[in-house]
């Protein structure tokens, strides 16, 4: 999905040991609501099951870090490497991933011991590693815990499209909706343009600094002219608009290849929505609500958002763009991404399931980081300079920088701490069952 990293985040490696193991426990909590059945099931092609993000985590560990580094170690089922390789061909052949949800055996039991197995030989790995060792496998460990991350905020996205199949049912954790407060009208904030650095800087493995991913490197300048941005998302209440305006049907307003989309795909309204009798109704992870007006529109395709621009008289931001003025965001507020944040840039709490308001209008950016992934107007290509590393572990992300775009900011599912303003996310434009939504710009 993303990309591998080049350095630990933190100075400490026994800080990284322990996230491992936090990282961990995490996963198994997502997955402990969920039935033998749930974690089997495979809506689509691009979604896996539940029991194979727990199996495939834990393959990852398996084979990168212990098979190399922990001597004896055995696996725990030769047959295991074949089941949940997902698409590292230097590691050898894989189950086809749209027959994923056809594994009945191993059940969530067998992967509950397969993860105790490896968890037990990280233990014995890292627990009584000298300070060398530790400082020396720490970028890797880093590494896997970012890997796990994605799959879990994956895990989420992918069981709230399975259960979408339940007919009554569909909640993957009850609570009730609090609706959306107020969010004001859309502001434009204007940023200056010229010569911008964006991404950042390889640092080399024995040194430390702050996680990314390689497709966040190298750091380099980019001419970025002057330019508006939205101040927040997107709501249902304004796609409501465009929908009753005819949107999703004026083929002028659509990209060809969108359009054809549209049609072989029948859209009529944004993933997990539906019509009643009462109005719109959408689901979420906590089950089917009327659709709040005033929260952020989700689940839309690159598509659906650059209709909804034309549409509105706007475009999408490039990534250069929206990075530029996220950084912008952070040096003017002081705020830190992963901790008590002001306005746009607000921690991520996965817990809450789905996008939050925008909040009323405070005269600054909000929305940008832990409600939706931003669709950009950029494809997803290498930054100059950019070379994949040595070895399997580069197939995780060079060879991907084709045929998708990228999305910036993460979204309600992405667990706390893993969002940052360089991180560049990237999904075929056709696709909509992550959670993503849409941040409008104009010249």
């Amino acid at each position: 999905m993303r990309s591998v990293n080049r350095t630990t985040q933190g100075s400490e490696p026994r800080t990284v040991i322990r996230r491992l193991f936090e990282t961990r426990d995490i996963t198994e909590a997502l997955g402990a609501p969920l039935s033998e059945a749930d974690q089997t099931v495979q809506s689509m092609p691009d979604c896996s099951p539940t029991k194979w993000h727990r199996a495939h985590t834990t393959w990852f560990f398996e084979t990168f870090v212990l098979g190399p580094h922990l001597a004896g170690y055995e696996p725990f089922d030769e047959n295991y490497s074949y089941l949940f390789n997902s698409y590292y061909e230097q590691v050898g052949e894989r189950y086809p991933r749209p027959r994923r949800g056809l594994v009945t055996r191993p059940g969530i039991e067998g992967i509950a011991r397969y993860r105790r197995h490896v968890d037990d030989a990280l233990h014995r790995l890292l627990d009584d590693a000298d300070a060398e060792t530790a400082a020396e496998l720490a970028p890797l460990i880093e590494l896997g815990i970012n890997h796990e991350q994605q799959h879990q905020e994956l895990l989420l996205m992918d069981i709230k499209n399975a259960l979408t199949a339940n007919l009554f049912d569909t909640a993957y954790d009850q609570r009730p909706h609090e609706p959306v407060g107020e969010v004001g009208p859309v502001g434009w904030h204007r940023l200056e343009g010229g010569t911008v650095s964006v991404g950042l800087e390889p640092v080399a493995p024995e040194e430390t600094g702050s996680f990314r991913f390689d497709n966040e490197e190298p750091r380099h300048d980019v001419l970025v002219p002057s330019f508006e941005l939205a101040d927040r998302l997107v709501t249902c209440g304004e796609w409501l608009a465009f929908m009753e305006a005819g949107g999703y049907d004026e083929p002028t307003l659509w990209l060809s290849d969108g359009w054809y989309t549209r049609l072989s795909e029948e859209w009529q309204a944004p993933l997990y929505w539906s019509r009643s009798d009462d109005g719109w109704w959408i689901h979420t992870l906590t089950g089917s609500r009327p659709v709040d007006p005033n929260e952020p529109v989700c689940h839309i395709s690159f598509y659906e958002a650059d209709a909804y621009a034309n549409w509105a008289g706007a475009r999408l931001p490039t990534e250069f763009e929206w990075e530029h003025a996220a950084l912008t965001a952070r040096s003017t507020t002081g705020a830190l991404l992963a901790s008590d944040a002001i306005d746009g840039m607000s921690a991520v709490d996965s817990s809450r399931l789905h996008p939050d308001g925008a909040g009323r209008p405070s005269g600054a950016l909000r929305q940008l980081i832990g409600d939706c992934w931003e669709w950009t107007g950029s494809p997803y290509r290498p930054y100059p300079g950019f070379s994949a590393p040595e070895g399997a572990i580069g197939e995780y992300n060079g060879k991907f920088m084709i045929n998708t775009m990228v999305l910036r900011g993460g979204c309600a599912l992405t667990p706390a701490g893993h969002e940052r303003p360089t991180y560049r996310n990237f999904f075929h434009p056709h696709t909509r069952w992550h959670l993503s939504g849409v941040r409008l710009a104009r010249d």
